[in-house]
């Protein structure tokens, strides 16, 4: 356990640490409602949205001061007062509503810090988020999760941690990761730092409704402290024993039956949006749970759970919560999903959420096709017209910086053999067949023959390679595969980012272009590439664990978007972040990690070829 001291960021800095805690404030804040005092910004002129009543009012204002909410009153109330508001903004008949509150998302899926995760997020209206770390976590155990943790503090936005609950994802004998979040780890996280709000996604379902005795000396970690537990999980028939395991929120609700079975056991939903093109948009078919079962909202929220750089600018919460309106929700309600639902969900509805008295001036100016046009955080404003404004731009020049070992992560001792021995008699081979939208893989097998070469194989069978290779210096582990249906049309593909270990996942129609890209990620110390004819055509450098950049979103937005061109000219049928899945070994039938071919729910391990 790396034993850092919790440090805050300059008195100064915009961080969410700039509003002073609501019980230091009471008075101030009477004074300002009670018409005694001035407040710091009125915002006139607006209509404002209450996710408490899930009405539009006409004619409002708020009174704001010292970063937090003193009163909704009617529009030109404050000429009332004695002495002028230290600013009036003039809304002009817009819609006000509370920042949004993204319930469940991995900010190393964006590639980036969270310093840079910010940029993204109050573009869209995005004001809070609830972040797991388990990526990083499987990179560097908890040291790299206390970094994130040093990071989030000097964001300007609020960030509060689901501590990782399953890193590894599964066990040693499945996976070989670089971090291991022990019970004790756990606890001390959560008691070291207050932002540790919850505990993360816990991934292996199957553990725990079998009773697995670590995965429960987990869940106890966080019961014990009245933390809430996040969930993650496939399959009807577990949901009973999860739910009772302490486990009350999940994502991964993927259709409206298991939304409503869900519901019924006590366990929130959040409709995860993600764009059509992604393996993330669950929301559609979820959110029927309510619009064809007349389930309530009220235990309902939306998240964006991943996101790429590029992505996170065009889809954000803004985004999932219009999505939710095309599916059926009103304006209203679609917000509430989008801001008090989640803070209710983790307590935290007297600090943010709505537009209350004492709440935080978290605050976004909506048209009436609820995208955002201005977004106060902390009662500051730090985008208007859709623009960042230059104090969001002076918080965003003073990042935080990642401590030395944090670029040192990839540790690749020889080169590894990237291709399997052709079979030497006829066999079954085990193959991973991929298909849209790519959460889900398939258990295939092809019949292959002896006296045939490579090439010959794999275009009769629609079959590329696929390596994955340990890299946190543990055991310079490889294991070979083969992917169906993936596409590669020539060359490879390459990533550090292979969920949840994050060894380095390799895929390729030869041996020589596979090793191009594995050397050029271990050049820059982790990144995605793309290879053809032994040149790399594109690349997002992740220098940090092997995860995150070190440039502004909108520079990793540029690379990721020039990635995913590269990605969809090479033929790959699914999109490098469902590629990045494919060592997940929670998530069914079949993934491939460090030690091999994984069938899932079993939980064993299978040889590439059976006689």
């Amino acid at each position: 356990m790396d034993h850092r001291t919790p440090s805050l960021p300059p008195k100064t800095a915009l961080t969410r640490f700039s509003v002073a805690p609501l019980s230091t404030m009471t008075r101030r804040l009477a004074d300002v409602a009670s018409g005694r005092v001035s407040a710091d910004l009125v915002i006139t002129g607006a209509r404002v949205l209450s996710t408490y009543s899930e009405r539009i009012a006409p004619e409002r204002e708020i009174w704001i001061v010292g970063g937090r909410i003193a009163a909704v009153k009617p529009a030109g109330a404050y000429r009332q007062v004695n002495g002028a508001p230290g600013q009036i903004y003039d809304a002009k008949g817009g819609i006000v509503a509370p920042g949004l509150v993204d319930p469940h998302i991995h900010i190393e899926s964006s590639m980036i810090t969270a310093c840079a995760y910010a940029e993204a997020a109050l573009l869209n209206g995005t004001t809070t988020i609830f972040c797991d770390s388990h990526e990083i976590g499987n990179v560097m155990d908890a040291a790299g999760i206390e970094m994130m943790l040093e990071d989030a503090r000097h964001a300007p936005l609020s960030i509060f941690l689901t501590v990782p609950s399953t890193v590894p994802a599964t066990s040693p004998e499945l996976e070989t990761a670089g971090g291991d979040l022990t019970p004790d780890k756990i606890a001390a996280l959560f008691d070291r730092w207050p932002e540790a709000a919850a505990l993360g996604e816990k991934m292996d379902f199957v553990p725990v409704t079998m009773g697995d005795e670590r995965s429960h000396a987990i869940l106890a970690a966080a019961l014990e402290r009245g933390k809430p537990v996040s969930g993650h999980i496939y399959g009807r028939e577990f949901v009973a024993a999860y739910a009772a395991s302490g486990v009350t929120d999940t994502h991964e609700a993927i259709d409206r039956d298991i939304a409503d079975d869900l519901l019924d056991a006590g366990v929130w939903i959040f409709l995860r949006g993600g764009p059509p093109t992604t393996p993330w948009h669950s929301l559609p078919e979820a959110i029927k749970t309510i619009t064809e079962l007349s389930s309530s909202h009220k235990r309902i929220c939306v998240c964006t759970d991943d996101r790429d750089a590029d992505d996170l600018m065009m889809f954000g919460m803004d985004w999932v919560t219009r999505e939710a309106r095309r599916a059926g929700m009103s304006r209203e309600q679609a917000w509430s999903m989008g801001s008090l639902h989640p803070a209710t969900r983790f307590g935290m509805e007297g600090e943010i959420g709505g537009l209350g008295g004492g709440r935080r001036a978290d605050v976004v100016l909506l048209n009436d096709g609820l995208e955002v046009q201005n977004t106060w955080y902390g009662g500051e404003l730090v985008v208007e017209s859709k623009k960042i404004t230059p104090v969001l731009e002076e918080a965003l020049s003073n990042r935080y910086r990642y401590p030395a070992q944090a670029y040192r992560t990839v540790h690749i001792s020889k080169r590894p053999k990237l291709i399997p021995d052709l079979p030497t008699s006829t066999c079954d081979a085990n193959v991973i067949r991929v298909a849209l939208p790519g959460i889900v893989l398939f258990h295939d097998k092809v019949r292959l023959e002896p006296g045939k070469d490579w090439d010959t194989l794999l275009a009769r069978n629609d079959l590329t390679f696929v390596s994955v290779i340990e890299r946190h210096g543990r055991t310079a582990g490889v294991a070979h595969g083969l992917l169906k249906d993936f596409g590669l049309k020539s060359g490879a593909v390459a990533s550090s980012v292979g969920h949840d270990s994050h060894n380095l996942i390799v895929s390729g129609t030869n041996e020589g272009d596979m090793q191009v890209a594995l050397d050029a990620i271990i050049e820059v110390q982790g990144g995605v590439c793309v290879v053809d004819q032994g040149k790399v055509v594109a690349m997002v450098p992740l220098p940090i664990a092997g995860l995150l950049s070190d440039k502004r979103v909108t520079e990793v937005a540029e690379e990721t978007r020039a990635l995913k061109a590269a990605w969809d000219k090479a033929g790959c049928k699914i999109p490098y972040m469902g590629f990045n899945l494919i060592p997940l070994s929670v998530i069914p039938e079949i993934r491939i990690t460090d030690k091999g071919l994984v069938l899932v729910p079993e939980m064993e391990l299978v040889p590439l070829y059976e006689v």
